[in-house]
């Protein structure tokens, strides 16, 4: 109805329960211009909030006989912590304790639409109204309720902690008041949202709700479900990505070893069934099996790079024009798992007539329709249960593991636990997709004219629900986009160049060659921030200038200029440095937000050749500064956190952490050759800046600290060496591990762990 002022829902029901109605959002309408770009004017998040609208009245809170207020968030909890968020915000507007507040993870919910699915950095940006409103409309429920039982005006009654106040002092608790708040039909009311500069809950650090059990181990994720008969379930895999089985060649052999209960084949390999996961393991080393290949056989990565490079696209402007300099770079980025902490995993139930699954999923109603699909029954008898998840990356917006439990389930008429190894994961798993970029600009006398960059990928799998939101909502885009295929809509959605370069275009190309893809975290953006930030330092270096001062020179996003010049204040841009040692710094804008790093990198040899048992080393970010300005922060606490691990992943994907495709399998297997940022290799300097912003709505923060780390350290790394890098990880020429073997595809189970702590 207005910037502050909303409808709202009493529903029906025993105690009070409430609901949000903010549709009637106006579509974006304006043509796309050269200059801004796309994602200044409409976004990848404003595009997921305007196509949660229409459901958004489906979100309900409800108060119960305890006081205590229930919410069933319809996202999914991977340790970002939107739970914490989400109980903040209600707390608020309740006026009553966080720890009243909780909130739970809603099922699939297939009435949702495009309302149920988490990624893109959106949460906060399309949740945090529909929740303010259902809370406003539940707190003005329970003071009408307390000023008839009291005998007051609701203007004169005041709400604090979970009582409501007369100014005689006669007072009522929330508990008390739920009953009587509770309407007989569902009624429109009309609520008035609290200005945000009367908050007091939200906006202020706050650890997280779960901490804990999380730090006790009394969290419960997927593999902690007690499922009558689920029993532990693995399955023996292809040797080469993506095949499959054509023979059990050993079934009664295996049938027969200890705790076996079941072996089944399905498309993806072999299942065992068995009292133990040890036994699980087992039965998969001792399996015989007969495979039909998969779809990338032979490949690897030369055969991949050189596909990439025949899609190429052209470049507009003529290498060398007319009285201007010409700089072209190229760079390559290899493939990465987008395996998180927790594996692979999913419980299932599968009957005759029905089927119940429990799995961490960020598109639950996608997994329930492609589960029911699978089996062959109507979604309407598929309920599929989401669990809070051990880390994401990505992945578990696809439901492949949940999908796969219940063809086993099926097969076996039985329930399964099933549990990826470790080593599945980076072998037949989502990975992060192979790409190229190059970028060509143009100079004179200092000044950009054009900045062209041309990125080819792998293509990147989005039919986990974001593409179908780009399809219904075509018709609403800015001019042009609708127009486009889907993965070239997200990128131009998400990429943002916030320089004046005079012409600016960035343009996706994409070859499909059979790879199981994800968007992994950030999707485009680490890769595509890297080679700009790369090149815009060698831009500099033409012209003369200090890195920062040609930044400041050419930004024209404010916000970014502020997040730039903080850290370059906080972390001593400039400051004398050993050789062999430097710092880089990197900005990157989107989500309605924008970041700044600086990094300081050690490359002299005795860091990078130092000795650490079972590790990759080389050069290590010893400091690392970032600002963040996300709009309105709902818990700062959780934004430094969630900053920290965005420079993590920044550090990993510039210096070590990618895999090895050779013959048409990947090398990797597991987290032991897999490297990811580790202890040794994190900064022991870290600083994180949440910027002060008077934005009256949250910004994105998922992501947003990943590819400006990126770039920041692979500028450091340039500086340091004087080499610029052109293929990343940096790391990747070289195989410093024995791979693990492929058949068997899983290593024995350890026998030895203690030998291996430090």
């Amino acid at each position: 109805m207005s910037r502050r002022r909303f409808i709202g829902f009493v529903v029906a029901g025993a105690t009070l329960t409430v609901a949000a109605e903010i549709g009637g959002a106006e579509p974006a309408s304006a043509a796309v211009p050269s200059v801004p770009q796309v994602p200044e004017l409409y976004d990848l998040g404003d595009l997921q909030t305007h196509s949660a609208l229409p459901t958004s009245q489906l979100i309900r809170i409800t108060v119960d006989d305890h006081g205590l207020a229930h919410f069933a968030i319809p996202r999914m909890e991977v340790g970002q912590g939107i739970t914490t968020a989400a109980a903040m915000i209600i707390a608020e507007e309740l006026s009553m304790r966080v720890e009243d507040v909780r909130v739970t993870l809603a099922p699939a919910r297939p009435e949702l639409v495009f309302n149920q699915l988490t990624g893109g950095s959106n949460t906060m940006q399309s949740m945090f109204t529909p929740i303010r409103v259902a809370a406003a409309v539940a707190r003005g429920a329970l003071l009408q309720a307390a000023a008839t039982e009291l005998g007051a005006t609701v203007a004169s009654l005041v709400a604090k902690g979970g009582v409501v106040t007369a100014p005689d002092g006669s007072s009522r608790t929330y508990a008390e008041l739920s009953g009587a708040a509770a309407s007989s039909t569902t009624t429109a009311v009309d609520v008035e949202l609290s200005p945000t500069s009367s908050f007091d809950v939200v906006g202020t650090p706050r650890s997280r709700v779960d901490a804990l059990e999380a730090v006790t181990g009394r969290k419960r994720f997927t593999m902690d479900l007690d499922v009558p008969d689920a029993l532990p379930t693995m399955v023996c895999r292809p040797p080469t990505l993506n095949g499959s089985p054509r023979s059990i060649d050993n079934l009664a052999a295996v049938l027969g070893m200890p705790g076996v209960t079941d072996v089944v084949a399905v498309d993806t390999g072999v299942a065992v069934r068995a009292a133990t996961f040890g036994q699980c393991i087992d039965a998969v080393r001792a399996l015989r099996v007969t495979w039909a290949g998969g779809t990338v056989e032979g490949e690897s990565d030369d055969s991949v790079l050189a596909r990439l490079k025949a899609a190429e696209l052209p470049m507009a402007v003529p290498k060398v024009p007319l009285l201007t300099q010409t700089v072209d770079m190229r760079f390559e980025f290899m493939f990465r798992s987008s395996a998180a902490l927790e594996p692979n995993c999913a419980i299932a139930d599968v009957r005759d007539d029905r089927a119940t699954v429990w799995a961490g999923l960020k598109a639950p109603i996608v997994a329930q329709r492609n589960i029911a699909k699978a089996l062959g029954l109507p979604i309407a008898k598929v309920d599929v249960n989401v669990v809070t998840g051990g880390g994401s990356f990505g992945h578990k917006l696809f439901g492949d593991a949940a999908i796969e439990a219940a063809k086993i389930s099926r097969a076996m008429r039985k329930p399964v636990k099933l549990l990826w190894h470790r080593a599945d994961e980076p072998r037949q798993g989502r990975t992060h997709p192979m790409a190229t970029s190059r970028i060509r600009a143009t100079l004179l006398a200092g000044e950009v004219l054009t900045f062209e960059q041309r990125h080819t990928s792998i293509k990147t799998d989005f039919s986990h629900g974001l593409g179908e939101r780009l399809t219904a909502m075509a018709s609403e885009l800015p001019a042009g986009l609708g127009n486009l295929g889907l993965a070239e809509s997200i990128f131009t959605l998400t990429q943002e160049l916030p320089y004046d370069f005079g012409v600016v275009t960035q343009l996706l190309s994409e070859v499909d060659m059979g790879f199981n893809t994800g968007s992994m975290r950030n999707i485009y953006s680490p890769d595509v921030a890297c080679a700009n930030e790369l090149f815009i330092d060698q831009l500099a270096k033409k012209v003369r200038k200090d890195p920062l001062a040609f930044r400041l020179a050419f930004l024209r996003n404010e916000r970014v200029k502020a997040c730039l010049r903080k850290v370059a204040e906080v972390g001593q841009w400039g400051r004398s440095m050993p050789p062999g040692t430097a710092q880089g710094i990197a900005i990157h804008s989107e989500y309605k937000g924008a970041t700044a790093v600086l990094v300081e990198i050690d490359c002299r040899p005795e860091t990078v050749g130092r000795q650490i048992r079972d590790a990759v080393t080389g050069p290590r970010v010893t400091k690392a500064v970032i600002a963040v300005d996300a709009g309105l922060v709902v818990n700062p606490r959780g934004l430094e956190a969630q900053m920290m691990g965005g420079v993590s992943d920044g550090i990993a994907l510039a210096l070590t952490s990618s895999n090895h495709l050779q013959d048409g399998h990947f090398l990797e297997a597991s987290w032991d050759n897999y490297f990811y940022t580790r202890q040794w290799n994190v900064p022991p300097s870290f600083e994180c800046i949440v910027m002060p912003s008077d934005a009256q709505l949250p910004g994105g923060a998922g992501e947003a600290g990943v590819a400006a780390s990126v770039a920041a350290t692979a500028c450091a790394f340039a500086r340091a060496t004087g080499t610029v890098p052109t293929r990343f990880p940096i790391n990747h020429g070289t195989v410093s591990f024995t791979p693990k073997t492929f058949v068997p595809p899983v290593p024995p189970s350890p026998t030895d762990g203690l030998t291996h702590t430090y």
